[in-house]
């Protein structure tokens, strides 16, 4: 199974799968409104705005499973990042990524990076255009930074 056959659900509660995004390099980030990193969304709004006509998205999904620290609603979440970060990138419902209730989307990225749980939001992974990771950022690894290494994988 290919990272896009993975059932997801919009952030507005559409069952789906990431096969929309299929052929396109992909930063899958796990993403709070609460968070010390929540400044981040700022620079993946950037990166998702400057390259997403070059085959690039960032897909956002928040998790609340980090201090408690994106507790809204799905309606409060898309609220809170159109209007404090103007984010237009897709967004998704809430998703659990360590322990035994993991999302499949990330058991699989985790699987690919070499394992170990996430240490809190805003790690992200970078997904080539047939579902497999090619690298994995700490939380803390700032958007600004990542940009230096998409060049090499857009068109």
């Amino acid at each position: 199974m290919s990272l896009h056959d993975i059932a997801v659900r919009s952030l507005d509660g559409q069952d789906t799968t990431l096969a929309p995004w299929r052929g396109k390099i992909l930063l899958i980030v796990n993403v709070a409104s609460q968070c010390g990193l929540t400044p981040h969304y700022a620079g993946l709004q950037a990166l998702h705005a400057r390259y997403r006509d070059r085959g690039f998205a960032v897909l956002g999904f928040p998790c609340n499973q980090f201090g408690g620290q994106e507790p809204g609603t799905e309606a409060q979440i898309r609220e809170f990042c159109s209007l404090r970060y103007q984010v237009d990138f897709p967004m998704f419902a809430k998703v659990v990524v360590n322990g035994p209730d993991t999302h499949a989307l990330y058991r699989e990225l985790k699987v690919q990076s070499g394992g170990g749980d996430i240490g809190w939001n805003f790690a992200k992974f970078l997904v080539d255009g047939e579902g497999k990771v090619l690298k994995r950022y700490e939380p803390t690894t700032t958007p600004a930074s990542i940009e230096a290494e998409l060049p090499a994988f857009l068109k």
